[in-house]
């Protein structure tokens, strides 16, 4: 069975946000601008993110934008390089406070609650299918925008409402179990940070007066990739690059690349990665983020990775790894990157990185922790996957009528 097809703007209305202007904003009030950073990934409604206040005398000035309680928006422009939340629909809390709708954040209105049921209305707008649809619409480079009319002809699929309802009750619960798989990746992720704190101190100011030495002293090779990256072909040779590196680690399998075996050797003869290197991400948005190489096969890496091979005398993967994805190590480091477009680090900056270096005893007693937490997070994403494969195959057959 297949549901009717509808278009958002045959069974809701859209009301735009004013374009308040910088010099409207003072230092604090009661009365808050509901901007785009306000709908955080998933949908939900946070209005102390990134605050921004308006006079409180805005809030009967401008009335016909002031949201209330249980008011759905929905949100008209997203940035390339931010969490997708173009089109995503969230439902406001104010909290007591003036929140005034601004431009660029529509409300959305539902016309007859006895068609359309908000919580699948939500599900059907992030549905990857209907989500694909926006990019026809969207325009613009690093900001892309929806206008009113291009979102009110997006079209979702309408079962009767008791099927809605049923629709909704399912995927939540779905989602739920995806929701707690992540939560658990980020308390893990969480408790691995505070043991480093605790037993090595903040990795930038070193209250704890470990000896400094340079990275490059502690590593017998620090390099990068290939400057002139190969074709790439259907099968061969193992080929990395930033992409495949994550906050959970490498994951080279999820989207594979390869080269041919000429166009590795040449590359490998340079740059060799081997099983506990720390790989690091040294170009573009995800720069400054780091793994331990757990790969037992050879591949070729991009110049967007630098390759680092410790000295195990002297520090461990593990430390090494933890004290370059330290939020602190990481803001000390991408502060002065270079570049415009792309911005980077220099192989030159990065063999000069200071590193508060505690004895070796203590170190592998750390990396014995974190050893045990990646092995439980492994485990735990193993699991998220498969959650991710469940929700959208129940999504899929939701909104096709198989449910």
């Amino acid at each position: 069975m297949s549901w009717p097809i509808v278009k958002l703007g045959d069974v809701c209305d859209l009301q735009n946000g004013y374009a308040f202007k910088s010099s409207d904003y003072v230092e604090e009030s009661n009365t808050l601008s509901c901007r785009m950073s306000n709908i955080r990934p998933g949908g939900v409604f946070n209005i102390d993110y990134n605050s921004r206040f308006l006079p409180d005398e805005f809030a009967e000035k401008y009335k016909q934008f002031l949201l209330k309680d249980g008011d759905v928006i929905i949100a008209m422009t997203d940035l390339a390089d931010s969490p997708k939340i173009l089109g995503v629909p969230t439902v406001v809390k104010t909290t007591g406070r003036n929140i005034l709708l601004n431009q660029r954040v529509g409300k959305l209105v539902i016309r007859d609650t006895s068609i359309i049921h908000f919580p699948y209305l939500k599900l059907a707008l992030n549905y990857p299918r209907v989500r694909d649809i926006y990019k026809k619409y969207a325009g613009g480079g690093l900001q892309i925008n929806l206008g009113k009319s291009d979102l009110l002809s997006v079209e979702i699929p309408l079962p009767p409402l008791a099927e809605q309802k049923r629709i909704a009750t399912i995927l939540d619960k779905a989602d739920a179990i995806r929701r707690k798989r992540k939560q658990a990746i980020k308390l893990a992720d969480d408790y691995l940070r505070s043991v480093f704190l605790d037993m090595f101190g903040d990795p930038v100011t070193n209250p704890k007066g470990w000896e400094v030495q340079s990275l490059s002293s502690l590593c017998k090779k620090i390099t990068d990739g290939t400057h002139h990256s190969p074709p790439i072909t259907e099968c061969g040779v193992p080929y990395v690059t930033a992409k495949h590196l994550k906050k959970t680690g490498l994951e080279f399998h999820k989207n594979p690349w390869y080269i041919s075996e000429e166009s590795h050797q040449a590359i490998y003869s340079r740059c060799n990665p081997e099983l506990n290197d720390v790989l690091y991400i040294k170009d573009g948005a995800t720069t400054g983020l780091a793994a331990i190489n757990d790969y037992d096969f050879e591949f070729s890496m991009l110049s967007s990775l630098a390759l680092l091979k410790p000295d195990y005398d002297k520090i461990t993967s593990e430390f090494l790894c933890m004290f370059l994805n330290h939020p602190r190590t990481k803001l000390v480091l991408t502060a002065n990157m270079a570049g415009a477009a792309i911005t980077r680090l220099t192989l030159a900056k990065i063999k000069d990185v200071k590193v508060p270096l505690p004895d070796l005893a203590t170190q592998k007693k750390f990396s014995e922790t974190y050893i045990s937490v990646r092995n439980f997070l492994e485990k735990v994403a193993s699991s998220s996957d498969l959650a991710n494969q469940e929700f959208n195959s129940l999504s899929q057959k939701a909104f096709a009528g198989e449910l």
